[in-house]
């Protein structure tokens, strides 16, 4: 049993992994919560080792670990690893999160494929079906630019609305523009990758919202960082 820790940054999510791979137990924490990983844990058969990766920074992992008896291997960017080769000028710069993703979605899909998390902050990365990863987009996440608009602007409202393809009141139109924002900058990604039948790999909270506006060959992935965790626990095992 092994168990994968994705700490973002609004959540904790974990997964006891069996050794064929498949799920034994899901669960997810605020990160307010942390303390009660042990908790939520008790039930389950006692993990083996522990695979984590984590953004939140070195106060919320410390947390982490404290709620575990043996320590957590924690994922960092590599120049290679899982069959994935790392294409960034500067590794110690990609974020754990973004590099265990690729990971992921090199053991969903053969081909080249296009990696978008859309959380507190939505990445768009392009990995080539040879596992080079090429380099990606970061920008604000759809509840920050959301918040970013009225917290930064005198007339704007927090804008609660769904989305408009030409939208006629100014919460629609903040809501769709946010929205459009993000759609056209990932189908402008998905159109640089050059080898054949690409697919766009979506997951994270707001995958929901994008999915029904993206025009391109895509498949909704649940939780593609504790997926990448499962595959380098695995790996390592084998």
């Amino acid at each position: 049993m092994m168990l994968c820790l994705d700490c973002g940054n609004t959540r904790l999510k974990w997964g006891l992994l069996n050794a064929d791979g498949s799920w034994h137990a899901r669960g997810a924490l605020g990160l307010d919560e942390i303390e009660q990983l042990n908790q939520q844990l008790a039930p389950y058969p006692a993990a083996q080792q522990a695979y984590g990766c984590n953004v939140a920074g070195a106060e919320v992992a410390a947390r982490i670990s404290a709620q575990l008896r043996d320590p957590i291997r924690w994922a960092l960017p590599q120049q290679e690893q899982c069959g994935v080769r790392n294409g960034y000028r500067d590794i110690t710069q990609l974020g754990a999160d973004r590099w265990v993703a690729l990971i992921a979605a090199r053991g969903i899909h053969e081909g080249a494929s296009l990696v978008v998390n859309a959380g507190t902050a939505t990445t768009i990365d392009i990995l080539e079906a040879d596992g080079v990863f090429r380099g990606g987009l970061i920008l604000p996440g759809i509840e920050l630019m959301r918040h970013s608009l009225a917290r930064n602007t005198a007339q704007l409202p927090l804008a609660n609305s769904d989305h408009a393809a030409v939208p006629t009141d100014t919460d629609a139109a903040i809501v769709s523009g946010v929205l459009e924002a993000t759609v056209g900058a990932i189908e402008r990604m998905f159109a640089r990758i050059e080898t054949q039948a690409p697919i766009c790999l979506l997951s994270g909270g707001s995958a929901p919202l994008l999915q029904p506006l993206l025009h391109i060959p895509m498949q909704s992935m649940d939780d593609l960082v504790l997926r990448g965790l499962a595959r380098i626990a695995q790996i390592s095992t084998d």
